[in-house]
């Protein structure tokens, strides 16, 4: 191992993907840097539909390994993170013009049969005249299926790998960019710029590219670049379309599915789009929704709902670009999602992720550091299949049971508060709440159901730096925000950092020495 400020591997970007091969190398004993040049998961990773699922519209394109290997995570994921991940059931309203039952029924064989269920129910037909899921529903529509997945909050999801990893020893430096890196025969000289625009050299044995849409534009070294399809996917949010806790999965002529998900108590998750994005990587970091985008989810949902849905009804919307590998599909809703991943050994190791879905990242992280174990001399195995994420130790990955303990030990908080703690953060809600007995001792609300202590919380732990941080990202409270709050959050962030005298490891490379000029750039 070496010493000082060296690393034993240097991981580029705070993604889902990224965050994962940080915690799983840490881990396994390795001395883990993590860098990222926003906020982790700011860019593709907090903009996914927000399921863990195998993908069932895959099997269309005979995607089965994809398919096999997304199931088997899915159950994986459940029981390490039973807090943030909760199943879901979802309704298929049947269009016989679209696909016949036939293939619907073959399909959802399929999905219940390729990997082992010990969660989620199965799947099974049913009467929409009768059944709840189908009041909503235009006349029309009598008859469906129902099938279960999973739900996430992404972008939690990857903070909390973050934290693993920390824990373990990781430094994970956000706001913090990969300038350059010149190779040599054991190691890689970095050069990064911290969020004050100082510049730091690093040395690491090796360096893994895990920087999604951003991943040719940091290729490194001997390594080629892989042909990527870029391709935008958009959401919107509206009040809540329907009154139970089923999400829908809608046919369209165009052969695209689009998804109707309750979320957050009081509305509804409409998405996605898939579109060839063709435009500057500089415009990802501030990526919005078309027009064109919004009028294509609402008329997807107009043809299964009879309260119509318009533009004006839109309350939020976010887009994203996933970084897709390349292959024949014409469509870009058909590409792969699979992934594809790289080690140049030509020098001291080079690691490129290309690809990849967020309900495989941990295999995804599982084979990347079990390629660098041999050129790190990395004995350990991997272990993160059977390791609960921070909050997810509870017995028997039993979500219900510890709820109802967390609301007997903290009767003071009101139930929603009560529940979403306990989803967000799970056996570490305590942890948050440590000292504090009545909602006077929370203090003040600085936003819609965020009060002092979970913001401290936030800043102190989770790498949060703005109102953005927390309202939309840690939470998902921005929805409810308005102007005002961020202002006022803001501003008692601003007034909090200015307070704290001790550094802490979101500035990790304050405390390292600058350097004088860049080494030679390698990209």
């Amino acid at each position: 191992m070496t010493e000082g400020n060296d690393w034993d591997v240097l991981v580029v970007g705070g993604g889902i993907n990224g965050a994962g091969i940080a915690r799983d190398a840490a881990g396994r004993g390795a001395r883990v840097m993590l860098v990222e040049q926003d906020d982790l998961a700011q860019h593709t990773s907090s903009a996914s539909t927000k399921l863990i699922h195998g993908g069932l519209r895959y099997l269309e394109y005979r995607e089965f390994g994809l398919v096999r290997k997304a199931l088997k995570e899915r159950e994986v994921l459940l029981s390490i993170a039973p807090h943030l991940i909760a199943p879901l059931r979802f309704v298929m309203p049947h269009v016989p013009e679209l696909r016949p039952a036939w293939m619907i029924r073959a399909g959802l064989f399929l999905y219940d049969h390729l990997s082992r269920r010990a969660v989620l129910e199965g799947s099974r037909g049913v009467n929409l005249r009768t059944h709840f899921a189908g009041a909503p529903l235009v006349d029309s529509i009598t008859r469906g299926f129902i099938y279960s997945d999973a739900a996430v909050d992404d972008a939690r999801l990857v903070v909390l790998n973050a934290l693993d990893a920390q824990e373990r020893g990781a430094c994970i430096a956000t706001r913090t960019r990969f300038v350059s890196a010149s190779r040599g025969e054991r190691a890689w000289r970095i050069v990064l710029q911290d969020a004050h625009g100082e510049l730091r050299e690093v040395d690491a044995r090796a360096l893994v590219n895990a920087a999604g849409p951003w991943v040719n534009a940091l290729a490194t070294g001997d390594a080629p670049a892989r042909a990527m399809r870029l391709v935008k996917g958009s959401h919107i949010v509206t009040k809540k379309l329907f009154d139970h806790d089923h999400a829908y999965i809608l046919q369209n002529e165009d052969r695209r599915i689009v998804f109707a998900i309750p979320w957050q108590r009081d509305y509804t998750l409409i998405g996605t789009t898939d579109i060839d994005y063709e435009g500057s990587l500089a415009d990802v970091r501030d990526l919005r929704i078309a027009s064109e985008e919004i009028d294509y989810l609402c008329a997807a949902v107009n043809r299964y709902f009879a309260k119509p849905v318009h533009a004006r009804d839109v309350i939020w919307s976010y887009a994203g670009v996933r970084p897709l590998l390349c292959d024949d599909a014409a469509d870009a809703a058909a590409a792969t999602r699979d992934y594809q991943l790289q080690l140049d050994t030509n020098g001291a190791p080079l690691f490129t992720v290309f690809g990849g879905k967020i309900t495989t990242y941990r295999r995804l992280a599982q084979e990347a550091v079990d390629a660098l174990a041999a050129p790190l001399a990395l004995a350990a195995p991997a272990w993160t299949h059977a390791a609960p994420l921070p909050g997810g130790d509870m017995p028997d990955a039993d979500f219900p049971r510890f709820l109802a303990g967390f609301r007997e030990r903290h009767r003071y908080l009101p139930a929603p508060l009560a529940e979403r703690y306990a989803r967000a953060y799970g056996t570490r809600a305590d942890a948050l709440l440590e000292g504090i007995g009545s909602m006077d001792a929370m203090g003040t609300m600085l936003a819609p159901d965020l009060y002092e202590a979970e913001a401290a919380y936030l800043v102190t732990h989770e790498w949060a730096r703005s109102a953005e941080d927390i309202l939309w990202r840690r939470s998902k409270l921005g929805i409810k925000a308005s102007a005002a709050d961020i202002e006022r959050l803001d501003a008692w962030i601003a007034a909090r950092e200015s307070q704290c005298d001790q550094p802490d490891q979101r500035d990790a490379l304050r405390n390292m020495p600058a350097t004088a000029k860049p080494a030679a750039s390698a990209t």
